[in-house]
């Protein structure tokens, strides 16, 4: 090795001690960065159409009761026009250190016997004279700490505009009513009030009291109030409502999947499950680390539905476009923190903090029509399935306050409960289907790639096929004889209960 290639090898080494900048954010329309799990996906936030659409996301903030979240795309923009000046302060900096870097090479590559009259002129030039090579260095670092500070500060710019940006909930679609109040769109089969005018009616708890199907004191002993057993029948009844649910999706072409229940803290999050919500109220629960692990363990949650590890499965995967509509449905065990005082409208099994639920989870091509198809999929079967049940419902559209942070648009199906006429006429929800278009899939970062090679990324679509808890309660209520004291089984559930008819007292 010649002495000149090991004074350039000596250079570089100097130059790396330096931690030489070279990292320089861009105005992009699309913002790329890491989420907090060392495996994660890295979530893709279009920061372009926030500060193109300030105006427009803050009236849908506000239109979906984001106060919070709407003074954030008047801050992103405050931070932009920073970060620009930023970069244009940091400049000439870079030009400097550039010009440095290039005499200090030079400097290097030739011994003083060999320069040039040339080079020897520009080396004694204003600029650069009597500067020798450690005097260069040490410019080099004043120029490096400088360049560091603005760097420091684009950094922590761009961290909050990403946090803010992330917060932002989807937009909302012409579908959706303003306000706070619900479209009435169709209703599912007759008032039981209607066929039986002179029937007593009872809550699902006494019957379920009864009929030796619920145990709410021995839960609350070793869970606490909201947890429940489920006995004999009852505990039929919920294997009976996953095993029909699941045959109605498949029958449908829907491929069944069985989902893990304790997902990463960041993919609940990127699905618009925040641990509260933007009034304060926790949503769901995260598992306690030890002091030594916060840092070096991503945070684990339970999952409030399958949606969240069905749409996590397919993080970080880019399919062509070929493979959509992609259509899963998976049961699994459904976890709510549900804060706030447990009253009438919620006694018995109508709000629990564990219960189990079959979910459907589509993904389609990044259009409209495309996902809109699948929607009215989930809509059918859920439909189908609720008839079939013979409970009484109305299905409806629902307003943008009432929208989730993913949703563009949600259709709710709520049963007829008679236990609880005095709230709401006695309807409760016991499905919902969501339309989130791309919200989930930037956040997971997945991708489709067209035929002619560009990625986008695909929509995805939720829909509940059965809610068990709710629409067990909703049965005992509605099929319930007094005269006979028994409980009525929909025929849809007879194959999974052994040929059992009624429920009857022991």
């Amino acid at each position: 090795m010649s002495s000149s290639q090991r004074s350039i090898k000596c250079l570089r080494c100097q130059l790396q001690k330096l931690n030489w900048p070279t990292r320089r954010y861009h105005a992009s329309p699309i913002l790329l960065k890491k989420s907090n799990e060392a495996i994660g996906p890295k979530t893709n936030i279009d920061i372009k159409r926030i500060r193109t659409d300030a105006e427009a996301i803050k009236q849908n903030c506000i239109d979906r009761n984001y106060a919070v979240q709407a003074s954030y795309p008047e801050r992103i923009l405050q931070l932009h026009r920073s970060i620009q000046g930023w970069q244009k302060d940091a400049l000439p900096l870079r030009q400097e250190i550039k010009q440095v870097e290039a005499n200090l090479k030079r400097k290097h590559a030739r011994t003083p016997e060999q320069e040039e009259p040339s080079f020897k002129a520009q080396r004694d030039s204003v600029r650069n004279e009597k500067f020798d090579q450690d005097e260069l260095l040490e410019l080099a670092r004043g120029l490096k700490e400088k360049l560091a500070q603005i760097q420091a500060k684009e950094d922590a710019a761009m961290d909050e505009i990403v946090e803010m940006a992330a917060a932002i909930p989807n937009s909302t679609s012409d579908e959706a009513p303003r306000g706070h109040i619900p479209k009435l769109v169709d209703m599912i089969n007759e008032h039981p009030k209607t066929l039986h005018p002179n029937r007593k009616w009872r809550s699902h708890t006494d019957i379920g009291s009864d009929l030796s199907l619920l145990d709410f004191a021995g839960a609350a002993t070793t869970s606490g109030w909201g947890w429940y057993f489920l006995l004999n029948e009852a505990a039929q009844l919920e294997q009976a409502l996953i095993q029909y649910a699941l045959k109605t999706a498949m029958e449908h072409g829907w491929a069944i999947v069985s989902p893990p229940t304790m997902v990463y803290g960041s993919v609940a999050a990127a699905c618009g499950f925040q641990p509260r919500d933007q009034n304060g109220e926790t949503q769901i629960y995260n598992i306690a680390q030890s002091a030594e692990d916060v840092d070096r363990k991503p945070q684990m949650s339970l999952v409030g539905t399958a949606e969240i590890p069905l749409a996590g499965m397919k993080a970080k995967v880019t399919f062509d476009e070929s493979k959509f509509p992609m259509k899963v449905v998976g049961v699994s065990r459904a976890y709510r923190a549900e804060a706030g005082a447990r009253g009438v409208d919620t006694k018995g099994l109508y709000r629990v903090h564990e219960f189990t639920k079959v979910e459907m989870f589509g993904w389609t091509l990044p259009e409209d029509s495309a996902a809109t198809a699948v929607f009215d999929e989930m809509l059918s079967i859920q439909t189908t399935i609720l008839k079939s049940l013979r409970l009484h419902c109305r299905i409806l559209e629902m307003p943008s306050t009432d929208l989730g942070a993913s949703a563009v648009r949600k259709r709710d199906i709520e049963a007829f409960f008679p236990s609880r006429q005095n709230i709401e006429d006695g309807f409760g929800e016991v499905t919902s289907a969501s339309i989130c278009t791309d919200y989930q899939t930037r956040r997971l970062a997945t991708r489709v790639r067209a035929k002619n090679g560009t990625l986008g990324f695909p929509f995805t679509v939720n829909g509940t096929a059965m809610a068990v808890p709710r629409v067990l309660a909703a049965i005992l209520e509605n099929g319930w004889d007094e005269e006979r004291e028994e409980v009525k089984i929909p025929e849809v559930l007879w194959p999974w209960m052994g040929g059992m008819k009624v429920i009857t007292k022991k």
